[in-house]
């Protein structure tokens, strides 16, 4: 690849699995954006994915199987169909 990232995966199996708000597993991940404590970033085969909460920390990451584990207090699980211009910081406040 001449920019060096992996091509998305759009047939990579998507799914998440929700234990008392408190567990996320996600498959199909093919990036991660950024994660801090309250809100975590995933590129997957179905658009971003924004992960927002409080006390996470990554339990398990594996992005050559595509599999991300997440801890802590799930608040939110959006969606972005399209990427919007200016980056991270437009997607949390925007």
């Amino acid at each position: 690849m001449a920019n060096g990232k992996e091509p998305v995966r759009l047939d990579a199996p998507h799914m998440l699995t929700l234990d008392n708000r408190r567990q996320l597993k996600v498959s199909g991940v093919t990036e991660v954006e950024s994660f801090d404590e309250q809100t975590v970033v995933l590129h997957t085969g179905c658009g971003v994915l924004l992960i927002r909460g409080q006390g996470l920390h990554m339990q398990t990451l594996s992005i050559d199987g595509g599999q991300v584990a997440v801890e802590g207090l799930i608040i939110s699980l959006v969606y972005e169909e399209n990427q919007r211009s200016g980056g991270l910081f437009s997607r949390l406040f925007g």
